[in-house]
């Protein structure tokens, strides 16, 4: 059956500026880091896809890497494109990125203007579009002059293969110098990715944001739920067939007991809001002044509605957000 998207869709959701730009973003952004990929159920993805899109998430952000394969959710969502959104292009953002690892050879990875340039023109190709809304570069480059890196997004603007162009991983140090380097090019940086949720706070410890709003750059927020850590996922241990049951996995090595204590002790915080601990996650991190949208993986469309109850109790008292730092042991930000 074709999909046709609700004509209600843009009537319960307030978009925000990013940054001093005149692009606006819903405040809930779709992540196609995992779940989309060449391994999973396509039609459980095409659909979370649409439940997305029917209810205002107009933002889907992507990488040359994610799948898994690498490549493949650009693949997938490029096929949803051409098969059922072909008409809504212009209603939708699309973002990808480059600076992580994607194929052999020493042109594959991190920084260089062949790679950025090179990788660009792949997710193109996938995505089977002419150009990008954002495109990022995923990562700093340590061994690349930044000059170079920086170049090489002014060029993918001016070329028209992006809008608009971004960064993410980036520190605050490192983010003022790229900055400035592109508004000296003419191509203002419109967007930064950081890392930021409950247990992963740097960006505010940092000035990162503070930053940010100075320079008049949006935020998205990624990593909000920091890989299901702050759901009920794993409040009664590691479910078999969960990413932390894998041996070795970055997210079985974060959920010590101290962890463990703390998200028991957010979800009965959130529980007397009338939220979830996804949904308090959520609201805790669009209550940061500065963060554009909240990026939000999806394993179902069901998901996708949970995520968006989030918005319906954001604010937060005083006396909560100092009961939620102490729960979370930052008393220096207190």
């Amino acid at each position: 059956m074709k999909y046709i998207p609700k004509l209600s869709r843009y009537e319960n959701i307030e978009y925000e500026r990013c940054g001093r730009s005149g692009l606006k973003l819903p405040p809930i952004s779709l992540g196609l880091w995992y779940n989309f990929g060449h391994v999973d159920v396509f039609e459980n993805a095409r659909e979370t896809i649409f439940t997305a899109f029917d209810n205002g998430i107009t933002h889907f952000d992507l990488a040359n890497n994610y799948g898994p394969p690498p490549g493949s959710a650009e693949e997938n969502f490029g096929r949803i494109l051409r098969d059922d959104l072909v008409g809504f292009r212009d209603e939708i953002v699309i973002s990808t990125k480059a600076g992580w690892d994607m194929w052999l050879g020493p042109y594959g990875d991190f920084g260089s203007r062949k790679y950025m340039i090179a990788s660009l023109d792949q997710s193109l190709t996938r995505l089977g579009v002419d150009y990008v809304d954002i495109f990022y570069h995923h990562r700093p480059d340590p061994q690349t002059p930044l000059e170079e890196t920086m170049g090489a997004l002014d060029y993918i603007v001016r070329s028209g293969k992006a809008l608009y162009v971004g960064i993410s991983n980036y520190p605050s140090e490192i983010t003022a110098e790229a900055v400035g380097i592109l508004e000296d090019l003419g191509t203002p940086c419109l967007v930064h990715q950081p890392k930021y949720n409950l247990l992963n706070r740097q960006s505010e410890k940092t000035g990162l944001f503070d930053l940010l709003q100075e320079r008049g750059i949006g935020c998205v927020a990624f990593s909000v739920l920091n890989g299901g850590l702050l759901t009920d996922k794993y409040l009664n241990g590691i479910p078999d067939g969960s990413r932390a049951s894998i041996p070795g996995h970055w997210l079985k090595k974060l959920l010590d007991e101290e962890t463990k204590t703390k998200i028991e002790k957010l979800n009965d915080h959130a529980a007397k809001r009338g939220q979830t601990l996804a949904q308090m996650a959520i609201a805790w991190v669009l209550r940061q002044d500065g963060v554009t949208t909240a990026l939000c993986g999806a394993s179902h469309p069901n998901q996708v509605h949970d995520n968006l109850v989030a918005l319906d109790n954001k604010n937060f008292s005083e006396k909560e957000l100092k009961k939620i730092d102490m729960i979370l042991g930052d008393t220096e930000l207190l």
